[in-house]
């Protein structure tokens, strides 16, 4: 076997954290773009949306650092049972 049952924790723990980091940059790049988009429309309306934009990267921020956590978690655990 290429990869033993640690290195399939491993990898599966590192696979999933990528992914939650990736969809999180994805997600806060969208909204500082749209955040950015609708200020050039309606510039009075800028301390809303920039408010608005801070309080809601900040809970993608929160649910990504959960999610590793999460993650090293569930690899930790995973590790302990392969190795007995």
């Amino acid at each position: 076997m290429l990869f033993g049952d640690k290195g399939l924790v491993a990898l599966g723990a590192g696979l999933g954290a990528g992914l939650v980091t990736m969809g999180a940059a994805k997600g806060i790049g969208h909204l500082a773009g749209e955040a950015v988009s609708g200020i050039a429309r309606q510039p009075e309306a800028g301390g809303r949306i920039f408010t608005s934009l801070i309080i809601a990267a900040a809970l993608i921020e929160g649910f990504t650092f959960f999610a590793l956590v999460v993650a090293n978690g569930v690899a930790g655990s995973l590790a302990k049972m392969v190795t007995g």
